[in-house]
């Protein structure tokens, strides 16, 4: 039950971050703002300032930022709908951000107390291993990238590798100092002996790690937040190509019983925390990247109608009717949440097989 209440509130967490992200731009660009709420449902305190009503509500599953002339044009010079295209970007784009620097700050402090990094550095080859040659790889080479995807952090060497199913791979790493590039170089699974005696199916490659400082702690950090980004993109790829279908989406419903699995299945209660803070340092990144998904009733349906509008008043000098706008994100909207319930609904099919 524990976890079930901490996947809660870290939704709840997360989303009211979110707001808090329009709240401070807003208020920084000088847009009125008739209510912030931490949380949903029935208001328990509130308490008005200025133009901006602040509220604490019961259901701790988000919050909201009202602004003046958010859903409706306003003559008011501080509403929303009158400001500039910048100070417009900045708003709708805040929201994501803040998610993305929480997701970052999450993964900083996590690594704060580490003494060393696995790195991508080959450091030797099992017995065996035919990809040691001259023109092939080496002890010591950093590899840089995998079929033209990056290579953040330790773990995209078994992610990347697991993607490709044809067993010819190109390559890019660093060897002294200078980056070589391994077009069309195949790499077959096999199966090895590691060092305590252990057979295992793999690709032969032995990496190293490197101990930590503060400012490698700092650059895996980003690094770690960046990958989460392109785990992300991926995933969308994934649907969006056919290799994972609507069956392999999770809602909230699917997130908490994850969280609560990785919880319980975690050795020590500090295990736990830190495992649980990873996990949710994720869904923080994942909230800022589809927020900016440009699809209606998302921050980044904003976005792209913001620069449409601009477009057409550049070219046509009109913009595209408000309530056309207004009406494409209900549509979006009412889509979003039909998803979501079929989503939810898989998720708790899901529970009880």
């Amino acid at each position: 039950m524990i976890y079930i209440i901490a996947a809660i509130l870290i939704f709840g967490v997360l989303i009211a971050v979110h707001e808090l992200g329009h709240f401070l731009a807003a208020k920084a660009c000088g847009v009125r703002v008739n209510e912030f709420s931490i949380g949903m449902g029935p208001t328990i305190l509130h308490k008005t300032k200025g133009d901006t009503t602040y509220s604490l509500r019961l259901l701790p599953i988000g919050g909201f930022c009202a602004m003046e002339g958010e859903e409706e044009d306003s003559n008011d010079p501080t509403a929303l709908n009158n400001q500039s295209f910048w100070k417009k970007l900045i708003i709708f784009a805040a929201g994501a951000f803040m998610n993305f620097l929480t997701g970052l700050i999450i993964i900083v402090v996590l690594y704060a107390g580490a003494k060393a990094f696995y790195v991508p550095v080959i450091t030797d080859f099992a017995d065996g291993c035919p990809l040691q040659s001259e023109s092939g790889l080496q002890v010591g080479d950093r590899l840089v990238s995998i079929d033209g995807e990056r290579v953040y952090v330790y773990s995209d060497v078994s992610l990347l590798l697991g993607r490709n199913k044809t067993g010819v791979f190109d390559l890019k790493v660093k060897r002294d100092g200078q980056t070589v590039t391994l077009k069309d170089f195949p790499m077959e699974r096999a199966e090895y002996t590691d060092q305590q005696g252990q057979t295992y199916t793999g690709f032969g490659l032995m990496f190293g790690a490197e101990e930590a400082t503060v400012g490698t702690r700092l650059q895996y950090s980003w690094n770690n937040a960046v990958d989460f980004v392109r785990i992300v993109r991926l995933s969308l790829q994934m649907l969006v190509t056919g290799e994972a279908g609507l069956k392999d989406v999770s809602g909230p419903v699917g997130i908490v019983s994850t969280i609560t699995d990785v919880g319980e299945q975690a050795e020590s209660a500090s295990a736990a925390v830190e495992n649980i803070a990873y996990l949710a340092a994720l869904v923080a990144v994942n909230l800022a990247v589809m927020n900016l998904l440009p699809l209606p009733a998302l921050d980044g349906g904003k976005i792209f109608f913001l620069v449409v509008n601009a477009l057409c008043m550049l070219t046509i000098r009109k913009k595209i009717p408000a309530k056309f706008e207004s009406y494409v994100h209900l549509a979006g909207f009412a889509l979003l949440m039909l998803l979501m319930l079929v989503i939810t609904f898989q998720d708790v099919w899901k529970l009880f097989q």
